[in-house]
Formats: structure tokens, sequence, C-alpha cells
């Protein structure tokens, strides 16, 4: 089959995560044909270039979200009216939702807020979908977002009666930044990806997110019926609550307002959502998600590198802790620190390594806290013309001479620790359970999940609990080893590339199975071909000869032209005994 898959920030560009995520995928599907449409968040994302693409990627398309050209569309009258009712329609939508600044409601409260929601519901869904069908026939709609018209009738919005005090309250500044948040979430739709040759061409729309990268897979499904697939390891919409705290109060309505319409509108119309945890299954849930379409699915991770240090027998100093991960102020070093410096009391020949590298200039300024910290901690140690090599906190950078790989870092160790406060999926931690590393960890994110008894875990900010479960592992090696036995053979058989790609192959079968796409094909007289785009069509063989397809069409298929079917019933009914067969 076909895939359209949609992308923002990641795949196929060099940087991020969930880019290694889909290259993975993508390299372990090669049975199936990937068109990638790539949003890339800016500049600097696309001067690194892409990775090395399998042959299984027909082709790539790429659009900035960072940046917008004026695509210099003059509309009409007719043009502006049409507009002007489409955005009014989702501007009142978002002033009538502007109260909603976190999930729905309650259980309690769940069947109310249902009622009142699905006019609403219907409501964006119209204004997204005419501001779509307009941006198709006009040629975009970058201008219109960004005219004086669109300010207005959001204003107009923002002061209808009925609208919430914090809509009214909105002044100018306010409202240009809605406007352009607005502009800027909706530049998908200004795409030339919706044609026939392109998006419509899919069996499959698999958006590797939420937000700007579904919005296209929305479209295809409008305008081509294409099914939609949405992967979220991380929420986007819960991204959104998070990133909006320091905005003005009308700002923050706003725009919470659009991205929860955005993700409920997502999560009705896809075929199937993968929350790449129970943690972003709940999320999803709470906003509005399907429970009977929610389908968790592990992201897969490549075991290979970790083998050697998983099967070899465990070598390392029994003192040692070590934290693998960035350097950012939501790891949460400074407890670890402290939950160390009373695990010293205990065991005073304990030894912490903490190897990870800082991101961007907090990073930076916390890895000069944290190692402040642990000089004013250890004062001794730190002190002297021994202090690097005596001091029992030792900071250090996968890649060097001390821990070139990140499996001879979790080797290094016999306990591995993970601090953090604020926790999506824990690659570090799945890193360690392969590597049979015992862990200590805490209770954040999807930690829980994945380690599933397999390591101890204590509340996030607690010093004292982290250092008494780092204690019970550093004096009880036994207790160890059953533990980094059992966390290895978890991972291996939940967490592995082969176990992700295997459940999204099955996926892509089922939904293409329950939701096929319904393709009009005609003839050279313009007429309807029956059966002419029948399931082997999308089957390397004889039947899918170019010279079997049609000419006047809408997507790819077999379609047959009648002048070629009429020849080869011709030499058909010239093979000696076959004169008049029907």
């Amino acid at each position: 089959m076909r895939v359209g898959l949609l992308t923002e920030g990641g795949y196929p560009y060099v940087d991020g995560d969930a880019g290694l995520w889909c290259d993975r995928l993508v390299r372990g599907l090669g049975q199936h044909e990937f068109d990638v449409y790539a949003l890339s968040r800016d500049e600097r994302q696309e001067a690194q270039g892409r990775v090395p693409l399998p042959p299984q990627v027909r082709r790539v398309r790429t659009a900035p979200l960072w940046t917008a050209e004026d695509d210099g569309t003059a509309y009409g009258r007719r043009a502006r009216r049409r507009f002007t009712e489409a955005y009014g329609e989702l501007a009142a939508v978002l002033c009538a939702g502007s109260t909603e600044a976190a999930p729905p409601a309650p259980a309690a409260r769940a069947e109310r807020a249902e009622e009142t929601s699905a006019p609403q519901a219907d409501r964006f869904a119209n204004a997204l979908y005419g501001l779509a069908e307009l941006a198709r026939a006009e040629g975009g709609l970058a201008g219109a977002l960004r005219s004086e018209a669109a300010v207005r009738t959001l204003e107009r919005a923002c002061r209808a009666p009925g609208a919430p005090r914090t809509a009214r309250e909105a002044r100018v500044p306010e409202l240009l930044t809605v406007a352009a948040h607005l502009e800027r979430a909706l530049r998908p739709l200004s795409l030339g990806w919706y044609e026939d040759d392109g998006l419509g061409s899919a069996d499959l729309c698999h958006a590797t997110s939420g937000g700007a990268a579904a919005l296209p897979g929305l479209l295809a499904r409008h305008f081509h019926g294409v099914p939609l697939l949405v992967t979220e390891h991380g929420v986007r919409l819960r991204t959104h609550y998070l990133a909006a705290t320091d905005a003005a109060p009308a700002v923050r309505a706003l725009v919470a307002a659009f991205h929860a319409r955005l993700a409920a509108e997502i999560y009705r119309r896809a075929e199937r959502i993968t929350p790449g945890n129970a943690h972003a299954r709940r999320w999803q849930e709470r906003c509005g998600a399907d429970r009977a379409r929610l389908h968790t699915v592990h992201p897969g991770m490549d075991a290979t590198p970790f083998t050697e240090v998983g099967e070899a027998p465990d070598t390392a100093d029994p003192g040692t802790l070590v934290w693998v991960g960035r350097i950012e102020p939501a790891k949460d070093l400074v407890s670890l620190l402290h939950a160390f410096a009373q695990i010293r009391t205990q065991a005073p020949n304990a030894r912490l390594r903490i190897l990870g590298a800082p991101t961007g200039a907090e990073g930076a300024a916390y890895l000069a806290h944290c190692r402040a910290l642990a000089a004013q901690l250890f004062p001794d140690e730190a002190e002297g013309p021994h202090a690097v090599g005596d001091n029992p906190v030792c900071f250090a950078e996968i890649g060097g001479p001390e821990a070139p790989t990140p499996a001879e870092a979790y080797a290094s160790g016999a306990v591995t620790v993970l601090s953090s406060v604020v926790e999506g999926w824990p690659v570090s931690l799945v890193e360690a359970m392969f590597c049979a590393r015992a862990t200590v960890s805490t209770d954040v994110g999807a930690v829980v999940e994945v380690i599933g008894g397999t390591g101890l875990v204590v509340p996030p900010r607690n010093p004292r609990a982290l250092a008494e479960a780092c204690v019970a592992l550093l004096r009880d090696p036994e207790r160890r080893a059953r533990l980094g036995a059992a966390a290895r053979a978890r991972a291996l058989e939940l967490f592995t590339v082969e176990q992700n790609v295997a459940a999204f192959h099955r996926l892509y079968l089922e939904t293409v199975a329950r939701c096929p796409v319904r393709r009009v094909v005609l003839d050279a007289d313009g007429e309807p071909l029956p059966f002419a785009v029948p399931a082997e069509a999308r089957m390397a063989g004889r039947w899918t000869d170019p010279a079997l397809r049609g000419v006047a069409r809408r997507g790819p298929g077999w379609a047959g032209q009648r002048a070629p079917v009429r020849a080869r019933a011709a030499a058909v009914a010239a093979v000696p005994g076959v004169e008049g067969a029907r």
C-alpha cells in the first residue's frame, strides 16, 4: 500500500528522536511505499539536511512552519465573503470555548459537557474545512489570514453578546497575537499537497504527532476519503497547555481553545490513534478521544548496541551510580545530588557518574549550577591538587574517553538512576534495561509502565526516598542481578524495533481493510469504470502494466482504456477454441 507519512520537525531531518523512530519504522516496512510530507520547525533544521532514505520512500515533500511567504493571491468579492464567513465562524467557536483552558470536564459532568460540545465541534469542523476549500480554490490563505479583515473578524467575535469576559477584555495587541498564532497554525491549509497525485493517491495517512502534522491528514480525509492514523508519543495539546502559561489571559484562553478544538477534531476523524504509552493514552481520553479507537504502541528502540553489555557478566564497580540523559532543569539533578549526599553517609565509598550534555543556554547554566552544588556538598573531595580524581561526583559527556558509547556508560555503574520531575517516554531507562541494569526512578510520565516491577520507583523531588532506594540496591548485589535480568527480558519483549514495526504493519492492514479509499476511475469518454481499482492494484505484477491504466482518472489504480480492452478481447478471440467465449 502507499502510505502518506506526515511529520513535523522530525523525519527526514537529521535531528530529533521522533525522526529516528520514523526512520526505523519506514525501514522495517519495506513491503509498503511511503510518501513523506514533512513540516520543518526552523531554518537550522532544514540546513542540517536529511537522513539517507531507503528505497521504499518514493518521494519527499517539505514545507516550513517557521515562515510563510505571501502567496500574492487577490481575493474577489465572493472569495472575501467566504473567508469572512468561515473565519468568523472559527473565531466564534473559539470565543465560545475560550474558558476551556484545561481538559474536558470530570466524569460526573462528562455527559453534559459532551452534549454542549458536539454542536461546537461541528461548527469548528465546518469552519476549518471551509477555509481549506477556499485555500484550494483560490491558491492559498496566507494573505487573508494576515489581513486587517481577519483581525477585525476576530475582534467582532470577542465582542459579540455572550462571549466570556476573558475574550471581551482582549485588546488590540492580544488580538494581533492570536491572529498571528492562528495564521501560523493554519499554514498547512495552503499547501499544494491535496491533489490526486499528492495525498489523494495515498491508501493511508499516518501522522507521527498531533497538531500541525495531523492537519494535512484531516484534509486528505476530507477531500479524498483517505483514512487517518495518528501516533502521539507526547500529547501535543498538553504541550500547548504548558507552553501558554506566560501569555496574557485572553491569548492563553483563545489559543488553548483553538488547539483543544483541533485535537478533538483529529481524535474524532482518525480511524486509529496510537499513543506511545498509557500516560499519553489517559490524556487523549481526557481530551475527547474515543477509547475504542485507541491502541497503545510503545516506541521501538534498537537493542543491538546494548546486546554485548546486557549478556556479559556484571563487572561494574558495585558502589557506582550512573545517570544518563540530557542535562536540563526537568531532569532534577539537584535532587539527585542532595540524595547522593545522604547516600554517602551510609555508603562512604559510593560514587556518582552524571553522563550527558546540556541542551541550549538553559541547560548549560543548569550544568554550571549542578557543578557548583556538587563542590558545595562535597567540599573536602572537591578541593586540593587531586580534586578531579577524588571527587565522588563525575560529570562527563558520552563520546569522551570515559564513556565512548551509551552502552559503556550504563556498563560503568551497578545502578542506573532517573531523577526527572517531567518525563515522557524514558529513553535512558529502556536503554539501561537493555543493558540488564537495576534501576531507581521517579514516578513521572511513563516510568511505571516501562519498569513494570523490574526496578524501584520513588516519588519525584524526594531526595530522601531516592537515597534509600539506591542504598537498598547498592547493599544487595543478588537483588540487583535479579532486577537487571528481569528488566532486560521485559525490554526485549515489549520495547524493541521489531515489536513496534509488527504492530504498525498490523494496524496499517486493519485500517485499510476497514476503510478502503473509494476512487472513481473514468474511461476515455468520461464514463465510470466499475472494478477499475481491484485489490491487486498495489501489488507488483503484469496487471500494473502502464498500458492498462486509464487516461482520465482520480488517483492511481488499475484502469483499462476501452481500446486496449477491445484489443485484448480480439487477441483472445483469435486463439483457437475460444471463439465466441464470454
